[in-house]
């Protein structure tokens, strides 16, 4: 089986700021390029922060209302400093959250989400940049072709990995929707899990219907657990 990593869903030609960058060149930065969010990079290339719309906005929610009727936010000293920031190193996030180039595509997106940032630098182990990731380029997984998925799933996982005959188990693809039928012996019974699981792993599945059967057990049940099969592939 193959996985997409970050590598190859990456923008490499990035936006970047430096530390001294001033605040309205970030702001000009992220307009003209229409992205919400630069790294802020040093000369040798290493991921210090990252500038997003969410730290500059600190700067007009921290001013005055012209007409009085708002008191000002209470901010403590590190958001303070924030919302007075001139230049990227003192607006920026720190340390970055960022991606490694072999990452697949759920660690990236499951990063993401729980830090709730909507795009990643992509650095090496010396933290320089190598490219950036967004939410995006995550979901053009979702753009591959139901015949290239079905494909997959019966050659290579169903064949290839479970070892299953090319007749036993037949995968039906629409619109990334994955229909699985077919019967195998009380003997395999216990890999329908994990088929059901590996399936689900496929770049560009949206959603799987387990309707295998195995015989002497009934439908989808499963004889004593095997473990799933080591499965990492760097993929296309």
């Amino acid at each position: 089986m193959e996985h997409r990593t970050v590598a190859e869903l990456m923008t490499r030609n990035v936006v970047i700021v430096r530390p001294d960058t001033p605040f309205k060149r970030i702001v000009r930065e992220l307009a003209e390029n229409d992205v919400t969010a630069v790294p802020v990079v040093e000369g040798d290339g290493r991921v210090v922060g990252v500038v997003s719309e969410a730290d500059l906005i600190r700067k007009p929610a921290g001013l005055p209302d012209p007409f009085g009727l708002l008191p000002l936010p209470h901010l403590g000293p590190a958001k303070r400093a924030k919302a007075e920031g001139a230049r990227a190193d003192e607006l920026m996030t720190a340390p970055p959250v960022c991606a490694r180039p072999g990452w697949n595509v759920v660690e990236t997106a499951r990063l993401m989400t729980t830090r709730h940032v909507k795009r990643l630098p992509v650095v090496d182990e010396a933290l320089r940049l190598l490219g950036i990731i967004s939410r995006s380029d995550i979901l053009r997984v979702y753009l591959r072709d139901d015949a290239a998925i079905r494909s997959e799933i019966e050659r290579d996982l169903l064949v290839g990995t479970m070892g299953l005959a090319p007749s036993a188990v037949t995968a039906e693809v629409s619109e990334g929707q994955v229909t699985l039928t077919g019967t195998v012996g009380p003997e395999a019974g216990g890999l329908i899990p994990v088929i059901d699981h590996l399936c689900r792993s496929v770049d560009g599945v949206v959603s799987v219907d387990q309707r295998i059967s195995c015989t002497g057990i009934g439908t989808g049940a499963a004889s004593p657990s095997v473990p799933f099969p080591a499965v990492r592939g760097g993929g296309k």
